[in-house]
């Protein structure tokens, strides 16, 4: 299989890069916008917390991560990941990486995390927003919703 070509130059590509935005995604908007209609109050890019969580319930010790997949490495096919440049694979592979750290330092510090998919929260926010309320009193689905994972603190 032959590594596809970017068709943009890279000045193209470099302005198309800086137009991506780290926080106020669309689908974290949504999240956000569901939750406080429900009547959750919370921090944005908290960052007092390992990670500067999207969304953070702090007396809750609650953190949520609206993570787009291509970033984050979900979904990835055999294929379509032997596509990518090398540029890319390694990028991606830093962002896992700084994921799993983050994950385990909030739960040592007692935190759950919720790592959200942008395609979950675009597919049904109200289904990722039930799972999130339900977070907060205590109660774990035994699997999360597609697009969700849970981590638990101590």
């Amino acid at each position: 299989m032959s590594n596809r070509r970017d068709t943009l130059s890279p000045e193209a590509r470099s302005e198309t890069m800086r137009r991506i935005r780290s926080r106020d995604t669309k689908p974290e908007l949504a999240l956000r916008k569901e939750l406080y209609r429900r009547g959750f109050r919370y921090r944005v890019d908290y960052e007092k917390a390992p990670g500067r969580p999207d969304i953070a319930m702090v007396g809750r010790k609650l953190a949520i991560f609206v993570d787009g997949e291509f970033w984050h490495g979900k979904k990835h096919t055999a294929e379509r990941y032997a596509e990518m440049t090398k540029y890319w694979r390694t990028k991606i592979a830093r962002n896992m990486d700084r994921d799993r750290r983050v994950n385990c330092e909030l739960r040592d510090l007692g935190w759950t995390v919720i790592r959200v998919t942008d395609r979950a929260v675009n597919g049904d926010v109200s289904a990722v927003a039930d799972f999130v309320e339900s977070a907060t009193r205590g109660c774990f689905a035994m699997y999360p919703p597609s697009g969700i994972e849970l981590h638990r603190g101590s």
